[in-house]
């Protein structure tokens, strides 16, 4: 089956500190100001909150699943996955990391039930 919005939707608002925005029709979710998930107008992108100096390779070791941002994007760390070609957990595991790069270190770690490093 595959992932939905509203797949996203349901997983990303049990995050702390996650809201839902709605920006030029486009859905986006953001822990404060910082955008960490937003939808193409079609919904069959998805682009996330990636590590800028990570993301070629990401892109290069499966490019039939992950593309690189829009150029406007580049300067962000930022990356896309194609909706149909992740599942349930892998959409679990991105959304995850994604909004472990915006929230507090402490508010991940005790949502996640990980020690502090």
């Amino acid at each position: 089956m595959a992932v939905t919005v509203e797949h996203v939707r349901s997983y990303a608002l049990s995050l702390p500190r996650t809201y839902e925005a709605l920006v030029r029709d486009r859905v986006k979710f953001r822990v404060g100001r910082i955008v960490y998930l937003a939808f193409s107008g079609d919904e069959t992108l998805m682009g996330f909150a990636y590590p800028k100096e990570e993301r070629s390779e990401l892109v290069a070791a499966e490019p039939e699943k992950f593309a690189m941002p829009d150029p406007v994007d580049e300067r962000f760390n930022w990356v896309q996955v194609r909706m149909a070609a992740i599942d349930a957990e892998e959409m679990r595991e991105i959304v995850t990391e994604a909004w472990r790069m915006v929230v507090p270190k402490r508010v991940a770690a005790q949502h996640l039930g990980e020690a502090l490093r």
